[in-house]
């Protein structure tokens, strides 16, 4: 009997191919990469975020992720036959929103500070995705990431296995020992911490002399940077280090921007005290985060220099706020006082003097939700047009897509939203997109 079955089995035939029909692209890639269609937004009222006004009566044609014309609604010979068709009525069209400093690795589920940067790597690669669709879903189509975020997660969100605002990274931070951005616990030495950091969800690096400083932002390039961040200054969530600090020396400032002019890139810098904003801007440096103690002389070598600056005015308050009253230590909370009280003023001295100003929020861990905030709270010393320019054409202007982003216009990336209100109008109705926002498109796909 059992000779029998071998030779059965012998003479049994697999056809390898038989019944293989789905398709290999599913397969390989089955979250998909989502493909634009052709949309119309009609009779719309578009946000001229450049000049300020409204252009009304209008209808805007996206077709392959970008926007293929604009005509008046009273053209009867435009059709729009084909297309699948928006109503803008009463309606305002706007350019996605983009963000310049942000940390999206820095995810909800602690109360904390200690505890969110404590955060292991896997649990916030898994929870990432929080951070990105609910900014997707307050209307920013494009982020930068000034910590945490590498080129895989970047990679994640142009294939589509992670829905989310387009990403420009600079990998991590870097920092000098002790300095804004070394995290590390100071009670036991560094060396302790260094065999392994793999598992830790690090938003900064730490480099010390100019060869460590050439290393440090050839590796974060090679890995897939867009831009270096340094960290120029003492900071507020750092466990060693003073705001008034000068981190860095000059030869070791001026190394990474020497590699970043290599690659065609650039260097932005945190830094709030005159000196070391000054410090960074005479040595090539081409942005300033935050910025809090800004002076009118710094202001006016920074414009002079066509240096950025992204304040990051909401940080400060939700973290004084009683609702986040515990999430920093009480040298922290001193140290996060004293830079939230001159934050306001920063604003109007650059303003005044004709800073290139970017929007900024950069909220860790669960404070992520008051992204919006700073929209708030920027009206109290600019315009609205000012904050729309903030938000979409300066920092567009500044990570070198001015020429694509940030704009209703034809031949430009299909970034859109479709508001409730005019923001020129009332700017508080981008803190308030649960009731405001109708439709987020993204390189001319609806994702709200």
């Amino acid at each position: 009997m059992w000779l029998k079955m071998v030779e059965n089995l012998e003479n049994l035939n697999i056809d390898v191919n038989e019944r293989n029909w789905k398709d290999l692209e599913d397969l390989v890639t089955p979250w998909g990469v989502p493909k634009p269609e052709k949309y119309c937004f009609s009779n719309t009222n578009i946000v001229d975020v450049v000049k300020g006004n409204v252009v009304e009566n209008s209808n805007v044609f996206v077709e392959e992720g970008i926007i293929s014309k604009i005509s008046s609604s009273s053209d009867k010979e435009v059709s729009t036959a084909g297309y699948k068709v928006i109503d803008g009525t009463g309606k305002f069209l706007m350019p996605g929103l983009f963000d310049n400093h942000v940390h999206v690795t820095s995810v909800p589920g602690e109360k904390d500070l200690a505890s969110t940067l404590d955060t292991a790597k896997t649990a916030a690669l898994i929870r990432i995705r929080y951070n990105l669709e609910a900014s997707l879903k307050r209307g920013f189509t494009t982020l930068r990431d000034c910590g945490g975020a590498e080129g895989y997660v970047k990679k994640a969100v142009e294939e589509g296995s992670i829905k989310g605002p387009r990403l420009i990274t600079c990998g991590h931070a870097i920092s000098q020992t002790g300095g804004h951005g070394d995290m590390r616990r100071n009670d036991i030495p560094g060396e302790a911490l260094d065999d392994c950091e793999c598992h830790i969800n690090n938003l900064g690096v730490v480099a010390d002399g100019v060869p460590s400083c050439y290393k440090a932002a050839r590796e974060e390039f090679r890995r897939g940077a867009d831009f270096i961040k340094i960290m120029a200054g003492g900071g507020v969530a750092s466990p060693t280090d003073k705001i008034s600090n000068l981190q860095f020396c000059k030869d070791e400032i001026k190394a990474i921007v020497d590699v970043a002019d290599t690659y065609h890139s650039y260097v932005t810098a945190h830094a709030y005290t005159p000196e070391a904003i000054k410090n960074c801007i005479n040595l090539g440096v081409k942005g300033i985060e935050h910025g809090n103690l800004l002076d009118k002389e710094t202001a006016v070598l920074m414009a002079e220099k066509g240096c950025y600056l992204t304040p990051t005015l909401v940080t400060y308050k939700i973290l004084a706020s009683d609702q986040f009253s515990t999430f920093l230590k009480k040298e922290n909370q001193s140290k996060n006082l004293n830079v939230l009280k001159n934050g306001l003023q920063a604003l109007k001295i650059a303003s005044d003097h004709k800073v290139k100003i970017c929007y900024g929020s950069d909220l860790l861990g669960s404070l992520n939700g008051y992204q919006t905030q700073e929209f708030f709270i920027r009206n109290k010393i600019l315009s609205p047009h000012e904050i729309l320019l903030s938000a979409t054409v300066t920092p567009s202007e500044m990570n070198g897509l001015a020429d694509k982003l940030g704009q209703v216009e034809t031949g430009f990336i299909a970034d859109l939203l479709l508001m409730n209100g005019n923001p020129l109008e009332n700017i508080y109705i981008l803190d308030e997109p649960e009731t405001n926002l109708v439709t987020v498109m993204k390189d001319g796909c609806i994702y709200l």
